[in-house]
């Protein structure tokens, strides 16, 4: 039972750390990756679906991304898609693709990205931190149902915490390899 609980709770706190890599992907470095527009949802013969599964996203350069789209009637919709996301980039179309000119960042910029970034590492913290109330919360309720002894319930006790710290580690680590990469030129 107690290994059920930190299982389903380890499981819940790697995906807070997942979502939070996929996120923080999303946030403009200054160089080119695709990793910057796939998730964009794009709407198009009336459905809205990611770019990724529109177009084939490729970097040729360092600070250059090329969207070579299937069907070639969905790049005005992907041009559109692009101006209204919060990139801040300008598409250049030329009837076959699209080239995303990736200009370097300013240090006013860099500081603001930081602040994201602490923003978006803190409520993964915060999700951690949900995990481990929830995974407390059902051990002490097996405690109380007499389920597990309280010797038990103190060993698991120090097992979800070790996670959580573990967890909030890993997500101390991406923070700083991420701001660092920010601050990169």
């Amino acid at each position: 039972m107690i290994e059920d609980v930190v299982r389903e709770t380890e499981e819940r706190m790697s995906k807070a750390v997942k979502v939070l890599r996929d996120d923080l992907a999303t946030i403009r470095t200054g160089r080119a990756s695709p990793a910057l527009v796939e998730r964009l949802r794009v709407e198009h013969y009336g459905t809205s679906m990611p770019l990724n599964q529109m177009a084939a996203i490729s970097v040729p350069e360092p600070r250059l991304l090329v969207i070579r789209p299937w069907d070639p009637q969905a790049l005005p919709s992907i041009e559109k898609a692009i101006l209204k996301s919060d990139l801040g980039l300008t598409p250049a179309n030329d009837g076959k693709l699209i080239r995303l000119a990736i200009p370097r960042l300013t240090e006013e910029r860099r500081r603001e990205l930081i602040k994201v970034v602490g923003r978006r590492v803190e409520e993964a913290k915060v999700a951690v931190r949900n995990c481990r109330r929830d995974a407390l919360r059902d051990i002490k309720e097996l405690e109380k149902e007499k389920l597990i002894s309280e010797d038990d319930y103190y060993r698991s006790k120090d097992n979800i915490q070790d996670l959580t710290d573990r967890f909030i580690e890993e997500i101390d680590d991406i923070r700083q390899k991420k701001e660092t990469e920010i601050m990169e030129t």
